[in-house]
């Protein structure tokens, strides 16, 4: 079992693009189960002027691996 505080610390990489996301900002849990919908991101493509606090979400689903200090995701940001 992992701490969400130990998943925070944890860079987020997307396999889709080959590129660093960030670090998650947020997650979305199910309150009646118990379990992780989904985690949130920084969205590096949204413009400044369009949200000061502009996040990306990745659903669980996406998530392809947690190591010791990454988490491996494959989502397609070009949609």
């Amino acid at each position: 079992m992992i701490k969400g505080s130990e998943l925070k610390n944890m860079e987020i990489i997307n396999l889709s693009g080959n590129e660093k996301l960030g670090y998650i900002t947020d997650f979305e849990i199910n309150i009646e189960t118990g379990t992780v919908n989904a985690i949130y991101v920084p969205d590096k493509n949204k413009s400044f002027l369009m949200s000061k606090k502009s996040n990306l979400r990745i659903p669980w689903k996406n998530i392809q691996g947690i190591g010791t200090d990454i988490i491996l995701v494959n989502i397609n940001l070009e949609v």
